[in-house]
């Protein structure tokens, strides 16, 4: 029940209950106040594309190393690295976390992948690019996973092989591979995410890596982690477009909304 605007403040009771709660929502104006704050946004905004066209310049300039073909379970029997370009220049792999003993995979992919549209796919298609899902799961439980989920998504496991770990996404301090986002677990630990270093190892994180092929040789050309992943089918940005935002209690200003929860991806609420 909807209580109104209170110095400045919109006040609405719970459906259930007599409690009040308070929501900080923007300021109410004039259309011509609006508009010329729209304007003065609007700066900021073609500052940060053309920032952001910079740094996709500086992307494309980065150099990149060949990696070798490396070789996958598919649900038709094994395949190699050259295989999942499937005749394209280029190839992008989402390393989706799907740890061996998992029988379900992370809830926090998994709402990535449920924004993957065959129309996204079909347009990297035309552009020369395929995609592709590696996780260290066996391929039938990804297969299961997948057939759950209604995904026509390319989906892989790098088993036992060392795929996982040469990208950074399985952690295992033992074998020497003890960094993530191209940090260490000591730096993480020293920035308060001690999880990361005492966690039970092996464990598996989330990334996304690109490559390019030429000539039959094939190149890493790029790779990104944790925050880099949030366009990942897109809801991210719808929402920080809104008024409300992804109503997550980092997020400023604070008190927007009355349903705020932690940045977990997996939009299970």
């Amino acid at each position: 029940m909807s209580l109104g605007f209170r110095n400045g403040l919109y006040l609405e009771k719970a459906h259930r209950s007599s409690r009040e709660t308070t929501v900080n929502l923007p300021k109410i104006v004039s259309h011509g106040e609006w508009v010329a704050a729209r304007r003065d946004l609007l700066v900021k905004e073609k500052d940060a594309t053309k920032q952001r066209d910079r740094l996709n310049t500086e992307r494309r300039e980065l150099p990149m190393v060949e990696v070798k073909d490396y070789v996958f379970d598919g649900p038709e029997g094994q395949v190699s690295l050259h295989d999942l370009f499937e005749g394209r220049k280029q190839l992008v792999i989402y390393h989706f976390m799907f740890h061996p003993e998992w029988d379900d995979g992370c809830p926090s992919c998994t709402a990535g992948a449920d924004e993957m549209s065959p129309g996204l796919l079909e347009h990297l298609h035309t552009r020369d690019t395929s995609y592709a899902m590696v996780s260290r799961a066996p391929v039938a439980k990804l297969e299961r996973w997948k057939a759950k989920r209604g995904w026509q998504i390319p989906w892989y496991s790098s088993g036992e092989s060392d795929f996982n770990y040469d990208f950074g996404v399985t952690i295992d301090a033992s074998r020497g591979y003890d960094e993530y986002n191209f940090r260490s677990l000591d730096e993480y630990a020293a920035m308060g995410q001690e999880s990361m270093k005492t966690s039970d190892q092996p464990y598996d994180m989330p990334g996304r890596s690109c490559f390019l092929e030429i000539d039959g040789r094939m190149f890493r050309t790029y790779s990104q982690y944790a925050r880099g992943l949030e366009g990942t089918g897109g809801s991210y940005y719808f929402l920080d477009l809104t008024a409300l935002g992804r109503q997550e209690d980092w997020e400023k200003p604070q008190g927007r909304s009355d349903s705020v929860r932690g940045n977990n991806p997996d939009f299970a609420s």
